[in-house]
């Protein structure tokens, strides 16, 4: 059986974000209707620090198999290199054959946002219109993007830790999407007057703060993903109506979540559902246009593995990739 092999570029040309956001949606309901097996990621940490993370999945609904293998070098911020790299293994469940090697830095810069655009789709006020980020790097850009396609964004703050990174984001960004975005110095001045805030950075205390928050925001925090580090305080989080991708996964990852639990400052159950179960109608979302919600996201690896499966099939059509006999079949 052959391989098809599929480079950065060529998933950019396949997949667009208002696809993935439909993608996603489908991914995450998958996931709380009880279609998937996915253990939580295996991680292996390496001196730097940085790690190797390991993603299996098996989803029902697509019929496939697969994982992503990747590496996280924090070092990599502000080099030309992305701090995630590596690769997605598609897998077909008849034979278990290796349908398809596609790099794993597009798919995960692309379907990241797209699940927070899912997410805002179902929590956010319908009439957001001002947004606040957190970063300045490939996820803030992906969320820019996935928040303009499922809200009318008229106006944009963007902060970022790292200095001179916010003023080119705010310069591409308005040469690209032709609205009005404002770098900022504070963190609090991104936040205090926004709708929306999307946090994508690799802080490891606490960068947004719950008394910055007006009532009616919804937030989407994914720049965090280990137990130990975290992007909100405390107040933060007490103070919205919270949601995650996965509750064995954000248990398991989220520091969002995890540090305040061991604070005690709050219990399992402030967790109200899995942004699947919202997207299904299975569980409630917003309730009154006051609530503060939050979609805390670890990323899991169906989200990879829907992504990988839908570029597939698409690439088949368009004869697009590389195609290799890698093997498969006994050796006479």
């Amino acid at each position: 059986m052959k391989t098809l092999i599929l480079n950065q570029r060529e998933l950019h040309d396949l997949l667009s974000m208002r696809e993935c956001i439909g993608v996603m949606e489908e991914a995450l309901g998958s996931v709380s209707g009880g279609g998937v097996i996915q253990p939580v990621r295996s991680v292996m940490n390496i001196p730097g620090p940085s790690v190797l993370g390991m993603m299996p999945s098996f989803s029902r609904e697509i019929e496939s198999v697969g994982t992503k293998v990747v590496t996280v070098f924090p070092s990599n911020h502000g080099s030309e290199y992305d701090a995630h790299q590596g690769v997605v293994l598609l897998f077909e469940t008849t034979h278990g054959c290796l349908q398809a090697i596609l790099d794993a830095t597009a798919i995960t810069a692309i379907r990241t946002p797209a699940v927070s655009g899912a997410a805002t789709k179902v929590l956010a006020a319908e009439g957001a219109s001002k947004l606040g980020i957190l970063g300045a790097g490939t996820q803030a850009w992906g969320h820019l993007e996935a928040m303009s396609l499922v809200r009318n964004i008229e106006s944009v703050m963007v902060w970022s830790p790292v200095p001179g990174e916010a003023e080119a984001f705010a310069k591409r960004g308005r040469d690209s999407f032709g609205i009005e975005l404002q770098p900022v110095d504070k963190a609090q001045q991104a936040v205090e007057n926004a709708d929306i805030v999307c946090t994508a950075t690799p802080a490891r205390e606490a960068i947004l703060r719950g008394e910055w928050l007006h009532p009616g925001v919804h937030i989407n925090a994914i720049g965090a993903c280990t137990a130990d580090s975290r992007e909100l305080d405390t107040e933060a989080v007490l103070r919205s109506r919270t949601f995650v991708d996965n509750r064995a996964s954000a248990l398991a990852e989220a520091g969002d979540i995890i540090i305040p639990l061991r604070e005690t400052a709050l219990q399992e159950d402030h967790i109200l559902a899995e942004i699947g179960e919202v997207i299904g109608e299975s569980a409630e979302g917003r309730k009154t246009p006051d609530d503060i919600t939050l979609f805390k996201a670890v990323g899991l690896a169906v989200e990879d593995l829907s992504v990988a499966r839908f570029i597939y099939e698409k690439a088949k059509k368009q004869g697009a990739g590389t195609w290799m006999d890698l093997g498969g079949k006994r050796l006479e």
